[in-house]
């Protein structure tokens, strides 16, 4: 998933090494629509390139995921997440032991990715360049990510599920939908603060995510703040 790409030729370039590589699935949130025609037009991987969808935000891009990994040089930030080398990522995976749909992010080439992009993610990857070039060119970035999880077969072919049961993991969008709801009974208490909203809630949207909730879990959870919502409504 490449958020908010700036120059046409890396995210040709990104598309063909997922090509390369057995990746078919790319999505590209918030495009500059010029870059986003001029970068399909561009030669190698054009199957990759027909079924590649253009959005308008993340959630749009990795709802249907249960399992995101965002990449970083990890160079002044507060991640406060798993920092995973790639070398470990594949590992890591079999340790999750994930199901459905995983997704990978890879930041604009100008500003990465920020802190809420990062606040929807499981955990964080780092290519283990050297300290005094920690980044990488997009297209160069997906081309290691992707060749290390093709080598290891961490990301093998799979038939599309079609029947979903109430023990799978729960995806980002039902996340999403806990999340909206749980925000809107916070405010309602008066728990959300002015000055430190933005840091609550990107806390929470984190929670969520580590509490590593099933459908079940999801649809039981969504009604009791479902419930609240409408008792302090009516109250």
């Amino acid at each position: 998933m490449l958020v908010r790409p700036r120059n046409p030729l890396n995210i040709g370039a990104a598309v063909r090494a997922m090509a390369n590589f057995g990746f078919r699935d790319v999505a590209v949130v918030a495009p500059y629509a010029p870059v986003w025609q001029e970068a399909r037009s561009a030669v190698g991987a054009e199957e990759v390139f027909k079924s590649a969808r253009a959005v308008p935000s993340l959630l749009a891009a990795v709802g249907d995921a249960t399992l995101v990994v965002g990449t970083t040089a990890g160079a002044r930030r507060n991640l406060d997440r798993d920092l995973v080398p790639l070398p470990e990522l594949p590992a890591w995976l079999r340790r999750r032991k994930a199901q459905g749909r995983a997704a990978i992010l890879f930041g604009s080439e100008k500003t990465g990715l920020s802190n809420e992009h990062l606040s929807y993610c499981h955990a964080l990857v780092r290519i283990p360049t050297l300290a005094d070039c920690p980044s990488m060119n997009l297209g160069q970035a997906v081309a290691v990510c992707a060749y290390e999880l093709a080598r290891a077969g961490a990301v093998p072919p799979r038939p599309p599920r079609l029947t979903i049961h109430r023990s799978d993991p729960a995806n980002l969008q039902s996340l999403d939908h806990l999340f909206e709801r749980a925000t809107r009974v916070l405010d309602q208490v008066g728990y959300l603060k002015p000055k430190s909203r933005n840091a609550t809630l990107i806390k929470l949207r984190r929670l969520l995510l580590d509490l590593e909730l099933t459908n079940y879990d999801a649809r039981i959870l969504g009604g009791i703040l479902a419930q609240i919502e409408w008792a302090l409504d009516k109250g």
